[in-house]
């Protein structure tokens, strides 16, 4: 189910995204970060998993190597995906893929409006370690140690 980002997958990631994302427009009061970014560039990077269910790419997350911890920087799954269980697939391979690359923790950021997102990382373990203005951005840095 879970495969390397394509070319071919950047059109489904970015409809994802827009989906996923649009509803915090209001709440932040502009696009969030990944709303923002370059999906075809990132897809040629490396680092992009997509969640391929039956043909249909129903999630993605991208992982970036940094110092001392892999970064989480972006999760989402189609909304009329959501409730099946690929958000937590998703986390589980995130975090298995840190420890298989040596990796101690695993860090993430989310914007301090998404209260949601807060709430479900640190159910699954994450404590925040601090907040940042980024880019006009009000995050909200996590980690998890492995």
């Amino acid at each position: 189910m879970l495969r390397p980002a394509t070319a071919n997958d950047v059109a489904a990631i970015e409809a994802i995204v827009d989906a996923a994302y649009s509803p915090y427009i209001a709440r932040i009061g502009r696009k969030p970060g990944p709303m923002l970014e370059d999906y075809r560039q990132l897809v040629e990077a490396g680092g992009v998993q997509v969640l391929d269910n039956a043909g249909t790419v129903q999630g993605f997350v991208i992982l970036l190597a940094g110092d001392g911890a892999l970064l989480l920087d972006n999760l989402a799954v189609a909304p009329d995906a959501q409730g099946l269980g690929f958000g937590r697939l998703l986390m589980e391979f995130a975090e298995r893929h840190a420890i298989d690359a040596g990796y101690a923790t695993i860090q993430l950021y989310t914007h301090e409006t998404m209260t949601e997102n807060i709430a479900l990382y640190t159910r699954r373990g994450y404590m925040e370690t601090h907040r940042a203005v980024e880019q006009g951005l009000r995050r909200v840095y996590m980690t998890k140690r492995l």
